[in-house]
């Protein structure tokens, strides 16, 4: 594969973690994702009724790489509620954001490698462009990336082609040419669609029984091998 050749993330959180930890459940260093969500939602008395639902892990992944406002809507039909939970949820990540996102222990190394290398970097996510960009740049990424497409920049956010495309538009590359890495099945639905190879990375928060019937071209086990496939 030429040197060229841009590797085109699926998400911001492909290079970057948000610590587990957070104010709203006491300090507990072995809280889960979930919890982290549960407990920003139920930071507004108006939400108590409707966060009193219990939620297993498969149903909280399903959101994952998702837009927030599609996360919502599938828990209620009330726009209302929907704009409020959102709400809650930005005022908790403005607050505590800087202080929770930290690299993934060798990705930062690996984005440096291949920038080196002259490998074009962009990124798609569904986040708000700003919003990525902001973890991004707490993260140690400043100046790696040359492309970010948040969920605001399109009219149909991940899983659909539209992300990757406007991505590769703006790169100027061909989608045969591009690799899809992600940590999500919605970016292998994504770089499918627009015509790229995929490869599904295994630090993240999918196990790799999420992407079964999505069938990666590659499997990425550590970030240090991102480079054989760019």
């Amino acid at each position: 594969t030429s040197l060229a050749t841009p590797l085109v993330s699926g998400a911001a959180a492909l290079l970057v973690e948000t610590a587990r930890t957070n104010p709203n459940i006491a300090n507990n260093p072995h809280a889960t994702l979930p919890e982290v969500i549960k407990a920003v939602l139920m930071a507004g008395a108006e939400h108590r009724a409707h966060t009193a639902r219990v939620f297993d892990r498969e149903e909280w992944l399903g959101g994952l790489g998702r837009p927030l406002r599609w996360q919502f809507e599938q828990w209620t039909d009330d726009p209302t509620l929907v704009q409020r939970m959102i709400a809650t949820y930005r005022e908790h990540n403005n607050t505590h954001h800087d202080s929770m996102v930290k690299p993934y222990d060798g990705a930062l190394e690996a984005v440096c490698s291949l920038h080196r290398r002259g490998v074009r970097l962009g990124i798609v996510t569904s986040k708000m462009r700003a919003g990525a960009e902001r973890g991004l740049n707490c993260a140690g990424y400043s100046g790696l990336i040359e492309v970010v497409i948040g969920c605001d920049d399109v009219r149909d956010p991940k899983p659909a082609a539209e992300p990757a495309l406007v991505a590769l538009g703006r790169l100027g590359l061909a989608a045969g040419d591009a690799i899809m890495v992600g940590d999500s099945p919605h970016d292998m639905n994504c770089g499918k669609a627009a015509g790229t190879r995929t490869a599904a990375v295994l630090w993240g928060p999918f196990p790799r029984r999420s992407f079964n019937g999505v069938e990666p071209d590659l499997w990425v086990e550590h970030p240090r091998t991102l480079s054989e496939h760019a």
